[in-house]
């Protein structure tokens, strides 16, 4: 049986608010390369749908899925629900008399329409001017030739109330070039990529984390780290917020710093700010930053995946591993260099190595969730080969940590 390889690409809103999610989806025969992949528009829907589940895989989010002319104009469409999916329309689809009355049929039940990576020029714009009142979104693919002349392109569709979303952007520079042409929402791991400050220096805010930090894992009286993050006034309520929330099942409510550190111990409270540290990042309006849950789902895979590979790993092992995932973009939150965090937390060797050099076990499982979240399907392949896996292990972590994401950010807002 094949394996079959499933990843969610987030959407950010010009606030940098995660809105929507791309869905990919390939078995383990296509190439690794997502541009090579046509995606049967069938599969992907069906397995949403039936296999993996809409509140596993998207929260309360939509997903863009790609669809094809012949799916498109296929009764069946109809029969999906509407309210999980935009159905995005691939270049190639023309806007032939059928298409239109078909694309004019799903507007009118309320189905949201995309187009999906077009190459914007004046041809292009006179295709689908026939169908601007039935779509919501067009999305161009900044990688390729972009330039300032489409702004006024991009301001036409606008004008039309469609929202035009820069796909394939993994940098600063392709999400500013972006921003400047007029998108307005924005495809891409392009938040996660660091902007390092030379001879930067940590906020005041940082500094108080990074010392709490270094409380917690060291040997330090517990009143004293009481009375830290009582100083720390923000950081405590949100503590004891997630701590009250649906996530935890705790007999009696929560009420106190000393009481947590009773209950849950040292190391899970270290790991707790370690990844809220994230929660005010690249959002500018919401409590839980698309970095924050980017670093849970890596944290979640990091711990899954090693107890995959050794089911009678042990626990020290496991916090390491948390830590390789929370530490992964302490890069991108500080603007600071990887090995100037490293060495001011005092991290261990087997983490260090992990996160600068891919070494060890705790590297390759490093390398291997960079490969999932880049849906290079090729390499997941060799790693499940390597270590054994089942046919579908890999996928079934994945999925898990997908949930657990999506159950961490409904408590962080409850």
């Amino acid at each position: 049986m094949e394996n079959v390889y499933l990843g969610r690409q987030p959407i950010l809103d010009s606030n940098g608010d995660l809105v929507a999610y791309e869905i990919l989806y390939r078995d383990s025969t296509k190439a690794s390369h997502i541009s090579n992949d046509r995606f049967a528009s069938a599969s992907v829907i069906s397995n949403i749908l039936n296999k993996f589940g809409t509140s596993t895989l998207l929260g309360n989010r939509r997903a863009f899925v790609k669809v094809d002319e012949k799916f498109l104009l296929h009764d069946i469409i109809f029969s999906i629900p509407k309210e999980f999916f935009i159905f995005s329309l691939f270049e190639d689809v023309k806007m032939s008399e059928r298409v239109v009355e078909r694309l004019q049929q799903l507007h009118a039940k309320d189905y949201i329409l995309a187009i999906n990576d077009i190459s914007l020029d004046p041809d292009s714009l006179k295709e689908y001017s026939k169908v601007y009142k039935e779509l919501s979104y067009i999305k161009i693919n900044v990688d390729k030739d972009i330039d300032l002349e489409m702004k006024d392109m991009i301001s036409e569709m606008k004008a039309h109330n469609i929202k035009v979303v820069g796909s394939k952007i993994e940098d600063n520079t392709h999400y500013e070039l972006a921003k400047e042409i007029g998108c307005e929402m924005f495809q891409g791991y392009f938040f996660a990529k660091p902007n390092i400050v030379e001879n930067a220096k940590y906020e005041p805010s940082q500094l108080n984390v990074l010392k709490l930090y270094n409380l917690l894992i060291n040997d330090t009286n517990i009143d004293e780290i009481t009375s830290e993050f009582e100083n720390n006034y923000e950081i405590t309520v949100q503590l004891l917020r997630y701590m009250n929330s649906c996530a935890f099942h705790f007999r009696n409510r929560i009420s106190s710093i000393h009481h947590i550190l009773t209950l849950v111990g040292r190391q899970p409270l270290a790991q707790w700010l370690m990844l809220m540290i994230y929660s005010k990042s690249v959002s500018r309006t919401s409590k839980h930053s698309p970095l924050m849950l980017m670093v849970k789902h890596r944290t979640e895979l990091m711990e899954n995946i090693l107890k995959s590979v050794n089911p009678d790993v042990k626990s020290n092992a496991l916090g390491e591993a948390y830590f390789v995932g929370v530490l992964s973009l302490i890069d991108t939150l500080f603007s600071v260099k990887l090995e100037r965090v490293l060495k001011d937390l005092n991290i261990s060797d087997e983490v260090t190595n992990a996160l600068l050099k891919d070494e060890g076990l705790l590297g390759e499982i490093y390398a291997l969730i960079r490969d999932i979240e880049a849906f290079d399907t090729k390499s997941v392949h060799i790693f499940t080969s390597k270590y054994n896996l089942g046919t579908h292990q890999i996928e079934d972590v994945v999925l898990k940590s997908m949930e657990d994401v999506n159950s961490f950010e409904e408590a962080m807002t409850a």
